[in-house]
């Protein structure tokens, strides 16, 4: 998912003026003025690790009836505070939405985004990215008697998408024809397709292909289009020993079977046999 040009350009400024007001080697002043630490120290020295995750977007994040974070998203957060911390408890899983996820992090509200943050060339110049995890596209959804099947189907019609997101990104600069309603969170913009608002709604296939096997009457048409990407743990450019210590957990969770753990926990429960695990998780070997 990526962000406007406008937004990722003020984003930038921001990043780069927080950098020149405080030093780029991944240090920090510690509280007592006695030293300067790493994020990651800091981060070992006060016991808690603060990861964004969703809260509307099952089941990769998402809040269940206890009010408890759960999905393929936090059961990796999970992984990465017991190996970081020692205990997944001493994980604080922050909730937020797609359009917010660098601005969470630029201004020090979270440690790590495990949003299903896709890897793009702009966001990379204002976020640093992890090794990835998670494969995906694009897809579309619509209503059964009225499937999209095409992209060129939608001009002249109402697409619904999240704002800041690959999506919207991908139709505004390819697809000018088609209009656009736009929303913060996903559950408007599901709200919005059934109440017939739109005409479909585009967001990653992995996610669409999860909510229309759950919510009947409804068909992902076009399964897969733009580009093939990839989704990583993100964090702060002046934070290179965290992000040098995410490379190796990540490897590592692949090796180990961790991912495959938190994909037949969270994903397969939802997708059963109609989608591939080589299609979504990213395989370390």
């Amino acid at each position: 998912m990526k962000k406007t040009f406008k937004t990722l350009t003020a984003l930038l400024a921001t990043a780069t003026l927080a950098f020149g007001l405080t030093a780029c080697n991944d240090k920090e002043p510690a509280k007592d003025g006695a030293k300067t630490i790493s994020s990651l120290e800091q981060i070992q020295k006060d016991g808690k690790v603060r990861i964004g995750v969703f809260s509307d977007k099952p089941p990769f994040g998402y809040v269940d009836a206890q009010g408890k974070s759960q999905g393929f998203d936090v059961e990796i957060g999970k992984a990465i505070g017991k190996d970081l911390l020692g205990d997944e408890n001493k994980v604080e899983f922050v909730l937020v939405d797609a359009a917010n996820r660098a601005e969470y992090l630029l201004s020090k509200k979270v440690d790590i985004i495990l949003a299903n943050f896709t890897v793009t060339p702009a966001r990379k110049e204002v976020v640093d990215f992890a090794n990835p995890y998670m494969k995906v596209a694009l897809g579309v959804v619509s209503k059964d008697g009225s499937v999209i099947t095409d992209l060129e189907q939608l001009k002249g019609k109402t697409l619904i998408v999240d704002k800041g997101t690959t999506a919207d990104i991908f139709f505004t600069k390819n697809y000018p024809d088609v209009k656009l309603l736009k929303f913060e969170q996903n559950t408007e913009t599901f709200e919005a397709l059934r109440d017939g608002r739109g005409d479909a709604l585009s967001n990653d296939n992995t996610f669409l292909f999860a909510w229309a096997k759950q919510n009947p009457g409804y068909t992902v048409g076009v399964k897969n289009f733009g580009d093939q990407d990839v989704i990583a743990p993100a964090v702060r450019k002046d934070a290179p020993e965290l992000l040098n210590w995410l490379n190796n957990e990540i490897q590592t969770l692949g090796k180990d079977g961790r991912l495959k753990q938190a994909y037949e926990k969270t994903l397969l429960p939802v997708y059963g046999d109609t989608v591939n695990e080589s299609d979504i998780v990213v395989e370390y070997k």
